[in-house]
């Protein structure tokens, strides 16, 4: 085996998969032909065209009206009623009846109260002495009414590397003054992070189903984009796109997120994405920012919410066994025999500073033994990453360019820097 001496190469080459190129031609316009009509023509067009139109208008009025009354009872007023779902004595429930612009209108009402502003303070020692203050701004949500928050993890980022911090939390219903917030715990992996405030009766937001969700489905994001000064804003969009493997540029992981074309904008990270009953469906996290991009944003689905934040809660902040990298499902034992390569874990994305990035592992490596186990597939991978304990020094040993090289790397923590 050779020494640890990496270069630039990757498994995935593009001679390991065929291309198709397609050509598309837009056929030029016929010119139309001119044609002369006499008066008699003329005249019955017109009486034609005003049957259909009124026809069409009938129609349009009795759909429109059709739907006004089936869409959840939609009401000029939207009408606010308590109820306690999910044992939350704060929950409400949107009830609609007769017709309204917008049931936006009553999510937003519903919603507002349970997102939250979140403001965070650094402060960093100077190299010659004293220290500087750098702050954040993002959104959060009210999970239980006894004060636990969820947010994203890029939001307070740097306020856990500064040696003083303040994360600050400001409710819809007083922006002038704050609650001080405690970091519960937090999940690198998939970009969330738990805040806890000491207050009680606060409004939670109600959770759907994300794993029912459809495309074309009309969705509301709330949140604070540009700040405090922008807190409570709405947008709204549809569902665009399901299962979405987007690589996080916070942690360089992807992961599975919901694609909508509601505005989501800096500050909005960690607030609200809701269905039309004013529930969440994910938790707003990042968008593509780019010229020839718009209306590309993306959430964490709700089910992943409650499973990573459950967990956070639980734990209180318990160490997982972490090595900052993502694996590919794609690779199985059978595709990589049949692309000649040798069985093993194909390397997705490598965590920017992470352990497995420190100790030299690339995005394309093979994976084909773990502290001493041969690696046959990525669950095997995951398997023994799980016996690991924060701290335990492992070797690896890689595939990568026709050469299999020896690593060691050091086991962090999912929940810590």
């Amino acid at each position: 085996m050779e020494d640890f001496n990496f270069n630039n190469d990757n498994i995935v080459n593009d001679s390991d998969f065929e291309k198709t190129e397609y050509n598309f031609v837009v056929p030029e316009p016929k010119k139309p032909k001119t044609k002369k009509y006499g008066i008699k023509t003329i005249i019955l067009c017109g009486v034609i065209s005003a049957l259909v139109a009124a026809i069409i208008s009938a129609t349009v009025s009795s759909a429109l009206i059709a739907r006004s009354v089936n869409q959840n009872n939609v009401n000029n007023t939207p009408q606010i009623n308590s109820t306690q779902p999910n044992s939350n004595p704060q929950s409400t429930t949107i009830e609609i009846s007769g017709t309204v612009e917008s049931a936006i209108e009553a999510v937003a009402q519903k919603v507002n109260p349970s997102v939250v502003g979140i403001i965070t303070t650094a402060a960093t020692n100077s190299f010659f002495g004293g220290s500087t203050e750098t702050q954040g701004e993002g959104s959060g949500i009210i999970y239980t009414t006894d004060g636990y928050i969820i947010t994203n993890y890029h939001v307070i980022k740097d306020a856990l590397n500064s040696a003083t911090t303040k994360i600050e939390v400001y409710l819809s219903s007083n922006s002038e003054s704050s609650y001080s917030a405690n970091v519960v715990g937090y999940n690198i992996s998939y970009d969330l992070a738990v805040l806890k405030i000491n207050a009680n009766g606060l409004t939670a937001i109600d959770l759907a189903d994300s794993d029912s969700l459809k495309v074309g489905q009309f969705v509301a994001a709330v949140g604070s984009p540009g700040g405090l000064q922008f807190m409570g804003s709405v947008t709204y969009g549809i569902i665009s796109g399901l299962n979405r493997i987007v690589s996080d540029s916070y942690n360089g992981s992807p992961v599975e997120l919901i694609q909508t074309d509601a505005a989501i904008n800096p500050g909005n990270s960690g607030g609200a994405l809701v269905n039309t009953k004013g529930q969440l469906i994910g938790v707003n996290s990042s968008k593509i920012a780019a010229t020839d991009y718009e209306g590309m944003g993306f959430a964490i689905p709700s089910n992943t919410v409650k499973e990573i934040c459950n967990s956070i809660i639980e734990k209180e902040n318990d160490p997982n066994p972490y090595i900052g990298i993502t694996i590919s499902e794609k690779y199985t034992a059978e595709l990589l025999e049949k692309l000649n390569y040798p069985v093993g874990a194909v390397v997705l994305n490598v965590v920017n500073n992470g352990p497995a990035a420190k100790s030299g592992i690339r995005s394309g490596d093979i994976i084909v033994e773990y502290n001493s186990v041969a690696i046959t597939d990525y669950n095997v991978l995951t398997e023994e990453i799980a016996k690991c304990s924060p701290g335990d020094t492992v070797t690896v040993k890689i595939y990568r360019s026709g050469k299999y090289y020896s690593t060691s790397i050091k086991v962090g923590s999912n929940n810590s820097q």
